[in-house]
C-alpha cells in the first residue's frame, strides 16, 4: 500500500487531524493531483487556524491551479499567521513567493 493510500486510510478510520490533512495534501501536489491539494490544505487550514506551513502549502496549490488572487490572499494570511505565532521563517518564505507571484 502506497503512503497516499495508507494516508486516506487512516482518514476513513476518522483520524482526521491538521497534519494529516496537511501531509495528504503535500503528497497530492507532488504526484500532480492539485484538486485533491486544495481540498486537503484546505480543510488543514480550517482545523488549525495557525498552521502556518498549511497556509502556505493551501497558496501554493492554489498558485498550481492558477488562482493567483487567492494565492496571493492567503498568502498574506499565512504571513500574518506565521508572524502571530513566531514562525518568522514560514513568514519569509511566503514573502518570497508572493513577490514572485506579483511578477507572475
Amino acid at each position: 500500500m502506497d503512503i497516499v493510500a495508507n494516508l486516506e486510510a487512516m482518514l476513513e478510520r476518522g483520524k482526521d487531524t491538521a497534519s494529516l490533512r496537511f501531509a495528504l495534501a503535500s503528497r497530492y501536489l507532488s504526484d500532480g493531483n492539485v484538486e485533491r491539494a486544495l481540498e486537503h490544505a484546505a480543510v488543514a487550514v480550517d482545523l488549525d487556524r495557525d498552521y502556518s506551513a498549511a497556509w502556505k502549502l493551501l497558496a501554493q496549490a492554489q498558485t498550481q491551479a492558477g488562482l493567483d488572487d487567492h494565492a496571493a490572499q492567503t498568502f498574506r494570511q499565512g504571513i500574518e499567521v506565521a508572524e502571530r505565532c513566531g514562525d518568522q521563517q514560514a513568514a519569509k518564505e511566503m514573502r518570497v513567493f508572493l513577490k514572485r507571484l506579483g511578477r507572475a
